[in-house]
């Protein structure tokens, strides 16, 4: 058993091939006609008072029972929709729990496929944000489990 602390941008995708998982962060950027996506970088510092949208994707290749998935973010980072809640979402229930620190996914059933999750965050403070990773973990087989890299936002005060 290995413990040891790192910097949670340092740490880069699992590259496990059973269960996989792939976190993106997107700055919604508003037209008249429609929101526009666009992917956050290192070098695309975001303003106090922007949208962003989180994507997380996860491709799980066999049938898996109570899974649970846990989003981090940065503290900057405010969720627009503050209530736990039950959710359907292409043929899958979950629940979805917000906490201060992080957005969890608890499923009861998992079938193999490919899910993508989205939800929305507000910006509030400026300043250099380690985002955190998210990490999936089989409840029962804990062998069975995978996380994503970490990512780094700037946030400048400009509005």
């Amino acid at each position: 058993y290995w413990q040891y602390w790192e910097d949670l941008d340092k740490i880069t995708e699992s590259k496990d091939q059973e269960l996989a998982i792939h976190k993106q962060l997107f700055k919604i950027s508003s037209n008249k006609n429609s929101d526009v996506l666009i992917p956050i970088t290192k070098n695309s510092p975001l303003k106090v008072g922007d949208k962003v949208k989180v994507r997380v994707e996860i491709r799980n290749t066999m049938d898996m029972e109570f899974v649970h998935l846990k989003d981090m973010r940065a503290a900057a980072f405010e969720p627009i929709y503050t209530n736990s809640q039950h959710h359907y979402q292409d043929g899958l229930y979950y629940y979805e729990a917000i906490s201060d620190v992080a957005t969890h996914f608890y499923f009861d059933y998992l079938p193999k496929g490919t899910y993508v999750f989205e939800y929305t965050l507000n910006v509030t403070l400026s300043g250099n944000y380690s985002n955190g990773i998210t990490s999936i973990q089989c409840m029962y087989a804990p062998e069975f489990s995978s996380h994503s890299d970490g990512i780094n936002v700037t946030i400048k005060n400009e509005r």
